[in-house]
């Protein structure tokens, strides 16, 4: 198999600021994690960022509108990233832009005693949107080729074959007209360490502690390579994951709010033309009606 190419694509209106983004449909692409920026780009302003942010997030209130009276489509967002990256705040921020009657937010961690006896995209499929509808993924079924690989909880013979099941998986959600998006939150040892400790100073934040990510944190470089091999296997031209700087919030709010919207705005014209077939048959309706008075 040719390994799939890595390109930059442009995050900033200037082209100035870059973004990784796997676009290829082969798998093969081999990322290293520790090459990747996880802080923003010098010439990137938070100022600026706050302008722009704003107006992506009216942006994509009104393309979920579309996307919600069309039912042609769903959205599927996925949130993956080391302890402290910003899913939560991912989704505080940037999902909130959007009208929550169209979204739902499910959270995944160790699986139940009913999950475990069923297999183990059962309890994800169950989350996956309908048309019209978004739902955002915080942690995922990536789980099952992470921390099921890294703390060994499952044989290697078995986790291995998950890779393809996935991607059959999300071809399948695409193939049913789910735009699936998916984002790793790139944050780096040091930020995450600051992030933690903060969790310990401040009152508000106490309830998150958790020796687990201490402990977790052990493993890095254990988890590191078992991104590598999702990347490498599980990106594909209708599911690619896109690596987000995450050290800087207001950054990391940023980049996934562009993505989102530059993965949608295609549909822009065609839901429009449904709700407009839609509108004309309702009005020729309501003339029918009327007459009928």
């Amino acid at each position: 198999m040719t390994p799939a190419p890595i390109t930059h694509v442009p995050s900033g209106t200037d082209g100035k600021e870059a973004m990784l983004h796997i676009t290829s449909a082969s798998q093969g692409a081999r990322v290293r994690l520790e090459t990747l920026p996880t802080a923003p780009p010098k010439k990137a302003l938070k100022a600026d960022a706050k302008t722009e942010f704003d107006a992506l997030g009216e942006e994509l209130f009104d393309l979920q509108d579309l996307l919600w009276g069309a039912r042609m489509n769903s959205v599927l967002i996925v949130l993956q990233g080391r302890d402290t990256a910003g899913k939560d705040g991912t989704i505080k921020h940037v999902v909130g832009s959007l009208n929550p009657r169209g979204v739902s937010v499910a959270s995944f961690a160790a699986p139940s005693t009913e999950e475990r006896e069923h297999d183990f995209l059962w309890r994800i499929h169950r989350h996956t949107p309908r048309q019209g509808e978004f739902s955002i993924f915080n942690r995922s079924h990536y789980e099952d080729v992470l921390a099921v690989r890294v703390h060994d909880l499952a044989p290697r013979s078995l986790w291995k074959e998950r890779y393809g099941h996935i991607r059959d998986f999300e071809e399948m959600l695409s193939e049913h007209g789910t735009i699936v998006l998916k984002f790793f939150l790139h944050i780096s040892q040091k930020e995450q360490e600051q992030r933690l400790l903060a969790r310990e100073e401040e009152p508000r934040k106490a309830w998150k502690i958790s020796a687990g990510d201490w402990e977790d944190r052990r493993h890095w470089a254990a988890y590191t390579r078992a991104y590598h091999d999702v990347f490498a296997r599980t990106s594909t031209k209708n599911a690619p994951w896109t690596i987000v700087p995450a050290d800087a919030k207001w950054y990391r709010n940023l980049v996934v709010a562009r993505t989102v919207a530059a993965a949608l705005r295609p549909y822009r014209k065609r839901w429009q033309q449904r709700l407009d077939e839609v509108g004309a048959k309702k009005k020729a309706e309501l003339r029918t009606w009327r007459k009928k008075q």
